[in-house]
């Protein structure tokens, strides 16, 4: 019997085994899906099968730069629970996995799995299937950035957010503690406030048009607006959508150091200082488990399961 990619893409799912082992298993079975699952249950590649459909949003984001390379990594590897993020064989993991994206350069997270783990022969799958059966918890790879060039990366609370920020700088500017400094601020920066965009430059058009768009309309809800000219209406929505620049852009943002200044005033100073050109270029931030479902543990009904 005859079986298609996605056959096995199909497998993968049901069974949370690497592609080339349910590519293996499909063969043997001769495309039977039953069969394969059993192939894989016997040689116990698919004992994880079942923990692969449990929701897995803790976890940890793990960054990792080669600076004679000048590539960074920001990745995120989520596991069901908080005690397990903090596992030394997970932690370790995360960074072997972090390394492989740095060296290997995929271009996703499909072609991260099929790839040899860094100091190992086997792939990025075959080790995490391997961790999911010896923790007993599902795992993912979520999502990884890798970029090239100067960055500064600043991770929180043990892992919980991630942030890298990309320079655009010399060399001998990078390796001076004054800009270590700088650019470990506005990463921290970026932690705490969490910015939707770089600077004015990059807000979607549409996204003004939105903004201005519910600004006008609660004008007209307002009363003491109501006899106001359209030019001076226009004149507020204008400086409502300043304060939003002031709110949604890095560059714009009160500086959290120091209030009187933005924070591309501050980066600003520092170039200043060090007589060098720094830009900040964009900013990569992820929070652990966003837009995830929080696994909810139910302790009585978790002791009922286990007595029947």
């Amino acid at each position: 019997m005859a079986f298609t990619a996605a056959d096995v893409k199909a497998l993968r799912e049901k069974t949370g085994v690497g592609m080339m082992d349910c590519k293996k298993a499909l063969t043997e079975a001769d495309g039977d899906m039953d069969k394969a699952i059993d192939v894989l249950r016997e040689k116990g590649l698919a004992a994880s099968a079942k923990k692969a459909g449990r929701i897995a949003a803790e976890g940890i984001v793990y960054a990792y730069t080669d600076t004679d390379k000048k590539v960074s990594v920001l990745v995120e590897v989520n596991s069901e629970t908080d005690f397990v993020a903090k596992n030394e064989k997970f932690v370790n993991y995360v960074a072997a996995v972090a390394k492989t994206i740095a060296d290997s350069n995929p271009a996703d997270v499909d072609a991260l799995l099929a790839t040899p783990l860094a100091g190992d022969t086997r792939t990025v799958q075959e080790n995490l299937q391997d961790m999911v059966l010896s923790i007993g918890e599902n795992m993912k790879i979520r999502r990884f950035e890798r970029v090239e060039g100067i960055t500064v990366d600043y991770i929180h609370g043990g892992g919980t957010v991630g942030v890298l920020v990309v320079f655009d700088t010399d060399d001998a500017t990078a390796a001076k503690d004054a800009f270590k400094v700088m650019g470990k601020d506005v990463a921290m920066q970026v932690a705490a406030m969490n910015p939707s965009y770089l600077d004015e430059a990059s807000v979607p058009a549409d996204v003004l048009e939105h903004e201005k768009g519910i600004m006008k309309a609660q004008l007209a809800e307002d009363p003491k607006m109501a006899n106001k000219p359209e030019q001076v209406l226009a004149k507020i929505v204008d400086g409502k959508i300043g304060k939003f620049f002031k709110e949604n852009c890095l560059l714009d943002q009160a500086f959290v150091k120091d209030g009187d200044m933005s924070v591309a005033k501050y980066v600003a100073s520092v170039a200043k200082d060090l007589g060098a050109d720094i830009k900040v270029v964009r900013f990569i931030r992820y929070a652990k488990g966003e837009g995830l479902e929080k696994r909810e543990d139910n302790f009585a009904e978790e002791v009922a399961g286990m007595m029947k």
